[in-house]
């Protein structure tokens, strides 16, 4: 099997090499890849397989060219080398020769290998040897991979530079994790039951838990917490064809994005469902608050009260951190709006089911919950009725989410909607 090694062999020769060795001495075959970008000034004795030169061909940039703008406008440089080095695994993967993926790197070597890895389809084994991995100022940045790729990560502590002690034992112990997540990968394969992602967090939980329950046996679901990053990643592996349905119990990170929330999406939120023409149901749970913390509780004329106009909201304060604000009239319009229009791109719309529990979003906006608004509720049902296409159906349920009654709806809708796609093929 072929795997791929890569890093910068002007900085990680001697480290490269070993790992080269080491994998080739289990039986495989290594492809090396060198993305050096000149900083480590050293002529290197290894050849590569794929030259730097090559992968900066593929990046849009000559070597020369990336030497040349380093030193004003590093990132310009650094980024035409990721591109390239993704551009260049991609079509190895491709053409059925690349089983898996090692790379070791510091800063600038971890952050190319990582756009490559990115673009490579999930359980693929992909394994990065960093040093930075572990640092908290990088966490935001590093989070924009990790969130959507299962990016094996070994945190080495100290640089990979030379080959000293540690660094022998690293490179070793790389090469065998690599060898072995290549002998026993088996690629996500279609079961006999379909695949469905569903998404859910705290606040609609014991309804999630009903959905599951009921349908298990008939599906294989996947559960996104939907805090943001795994509505990124929901949005990418639906995207790439992993399942055969969608249950969005909480779409509401498109509100956030539209809002300004912490649990923010990114734009493209709700279209991979409909791009892949997959029977699609949500629920509107969530877009009955907007999550806006830290704030300070104790003294209500802080700043960020007034900025965020929450002074006259209903709030749940769960600490200073997790601070849920009610969606106004006039928001829930708006994002009403956003959600059919996303939704009316749907290849078959049909197949698309919104279900809506009208005694309650999610658990803060039942009667007695800390954000019941049932007139502004109301807003978002008659706003999205108005805006969606016909074809989809609108069906509400006379209960709160988090109620049998309300699963047993989402069960009824992808049932209905499985129907109906195995009738028009």
């Amino acid at each position: 099997m072929n795997i791929a090694v890569a890093g910068m062999l002007d900085e990680r020769e001697d480290g490269l090499r070993l790992i080269k060795e080491q994998i080739e001495k289990s039986g495989h075959k290594t492809i090396l890849i060198d993305f050096s970008i000149g900083t480590g000034g050293i002529k290197t004795r290894l050849k590569a397989d794929v030259t730097c030169e090559e992968v900066a061909t593929a990046g849009g940039m000559s070597m020369d060219k990336i030497r040349e703008t380093l030193s004003k406008e590093r990132e310009k440089a650094t980024s035409a080398m990721a591109g390239g080095l993704a551009k260049k695994v991609l079509e190895l993967y491709k053409t059925g020769e690349l089983k898996g993926i090692i790379a070791v790197g510091g800063m600038t070597g971890t952050f190319i290998t990582l756009t490559a890895m990115k673009t490579l389809p999930f359980g693929l084994p992909k394994l990065l040897i960093s040093s930075v991995t572990a640092m908290p100022a990088y966490a935001g940045r590093l989070a924009e991979y990790f969130s959507l790729r299962d990016i094996t990560v070994m945190h080495s502590v100290v640089d990979t530079v030379g080959l000293n002690p540690l660094v022998r034992s690293l490179m070793i112990n790389g090469a065998g994790a690599i060898c072995g997540m290549v002998e026993k990968y088996e690629a996500p394969g279609k079961d006999k039951k379909p695949s469905i992602a569903i998404t859910e967090f705290g606040f609609c939980d014991k309804g999630a838990q009903y959905v599951r329950s009921l349908l298990e046996q008939s599906y294989n679901f996947v559960s996104f917490h939907a805090t943001g990053l795994g509505d990124r990643a929901v949005e990418d592996l639906v995207g790439q064809g992993l399942f055969e349905g969608f249950v969005d119990m909480v779409p509401a990170n498109l509100g956030e994005y539209i809002l300004g929330g912490n649990r923010a999406s990114r734009p493209d939120r709700l279209e991979a469902a409909c791009k892949q023409g997959i029977p699609y149901i949500l629920s509107p749970c969530g877009f009955d608050m907007i999550s806006c913390g830290p704030i300070e509780r104790k003294d209500k004329a802080d700043p960020l009260w007034v900025s965020r106009k929450l002074a006259e909201r209903k709030l749940l304060v769960q600490d200073s951190i997790r601070v849920q604000a009610r969606t106004n009239a006039d928001e829930m319009q708006i994002i009403a709006r956003a959600v059919a229009e996303k939704l009316n791109k749907h290849r078959n719309k049909k197949l698309v089911k919104f279900v809506i529990p009208t005694r309650g979003f999610s658990s803060l906006s039942v009667e007695g919950g800390a954000l019941y608004d049932p007139d502004t509720d109301k807003v978002f049902v008659n706003e999205l009725r108005e805006k969606l296409d016909p074809e989809i159906r609108v069906i509400e349920v006379d209960t709160h989410i988090n109620t049998t009654e309300f699963a047993r709806a989402i069960a009824e809708a992808l049932a209905e909607s499985f129907k109906l796609q195995a009738e028009t093929r």
